[in-house]
């Protein structure tokens, strides 16, 4: 029996590569193709170098040529692997218009985290960029109070057949709550899953347009929406708010120890320091450090990681708050100026990211215990 390369060629095209759509020829796979008498060598391109996928298209090869050319024939196949490397475009869901995803963390609660995410945001917006917020503090909502819209409700709108929620509109912020879907004396006593389901219907059912920064203020802690989050979406990065006291900086210390985790790997892009001193309103340079001083700065400073803002601790931002009117609106006085300073120190840090890290990818959990990357 004397083997020739077409021979050899027509017995291969007999196998078809999974996800390939074309035989192990049509797709160009079989790079060489070498003849000694009854014996065949081929050099072999694949994409998968699973050692499952090798066998496979080893086995395959050998069984075509001795069923299709000559049973007797001794064949090597060469494997070459040529797997395509990993590209930076963003995996998991991104949402369209959005292009910068920022998630607002405390470790522990009562620090100011909310507080804090409406004044970025509103800062944001007075900085001219367009911004959104969701209320992700699923079992505590308080954004819809902070912006002056509680007892709104937002309306269903119709985009491409498919039923949408409208974010309502603060101060130049597009804003979603669950507050508003909760009577006001209402407890969310809700379960994990039901209250991720809650935050993905918040993130995939509202028509956000376009936005330059969609701020999520997430509840205080580590538990089932901070998981929910980074696996729905992929995040810009995550901003860390603490006071200065040793026992709330321990927990932002386990909050950034998350996002940095190799399974999560969200950039943080700083620490915010909030109610870093009390200043009396008719004393505006006396500073009393009532909480400590300087406890953000030196974790920041310890886990390599930038300190965004010290905003300090001022009777009118509690008034703004409560009045639904975030305090980086109150003009020229220092508060507000720090916080609008926080707002542009966070857009330089995004910035920074996005040109020297590429972007992040939606976690998926693999095992209880922990999480891996798609």
């Amino acid at each position: 029996m004397k083997l020739t390369k077409e021979v050899v060629l027509a017995a291969l095209s007999n196998i078809t590569l999974p996800n390939e759509g074309q035989n192990i020829v049509e797709c160009g796979a079989i790079k060489n193709v070498q003849i000694f008498g009854t014996d065949v060598e081929l050099d072999v391109e694949i994409k998968n170098p699973t050692l499952q996928y090798k066998k496979r298209v080893e086995v395959d090869c050998l069984k075509a040529i001795h069923e299709h050319a000559y049973e007797k024939s001794k064949v090597k196949v060469n494997l070459i692997i040529n797997a395509p490397e990993k590209s930076n475009i963003i995996k998991g869901n991104e949402i369209p218009g959005v292009k910068n995803i920022v998630a607002v963390s405390s470790g522990k609660g009562g620090v100011g985290k909310s507080t804090i995410a409406a004044n970025l945001a509103v800062g944001l917006a007075d900085l001219g960029y367009k911004v959104g917020v969701i209320d992700a503090d699923i079992y505590g909502p308080s954004m819809h109070i902070m912006f002056g819209l509680e007892g709104a409700t937002p309306e269903a709108i119709q985009i491409d057949g498919k039923s949408k929620i409208k974010p309502l509109e603060s101060y130049g912020v597009k804003l979603l709550s669950i507050g508003f879907f909760a009577q006001s004396q209402q407890a969310v006593v809700w379960r994990g899953p039901m209250a991720s389901k809650a935050l993905n219907q918040l993130l995939w059912d509202t028509h956000w347009r376009e936005l330059d920064y969609l701020i999520v203020d997430l509840p205080p802690g580590t538990g089932d929406i901070h998981l929910s989050l980074v696996q729905s979406i992929p995040l810009t990065g995550a901003v860390v708010v603490s006071t200065p006291q040793n026992i709330a900086l321990a927990d932002a210390k386990k909050g950034v120890n998350m996002f940095q985790m190799d399974s999560i790997a969200i950039p943080v892009l700083g620490m915010v320091e909030n109610m870093s001193y009390f200043t009396p309103e008719e004393l505006p340079d006396n500073k009393y450090y009532i909480f400590g001083k300087g406890g953000a700065k030196g974790l920041a400073v310890q886990m390599g990681i930038d300190l965004l803002a010290e905003i300090p601790l001022v009777q009118s931002v509690r008034e703004a708050a409560d009045a639904g009117r975030p305090a980086v609106l109150q003009g020229a006085t220092p508060v507000a100026l720090e916080l609008l300073n926080m707002a542009k120190n966070v857009v330089t840090a995004i910035e920074k990211r996005n040109v020297s890290l590429p972007p992040t990818s939606a976690v998926e959990t693999s095992t209880s215990a922990g999480c891996s990357t798609k």
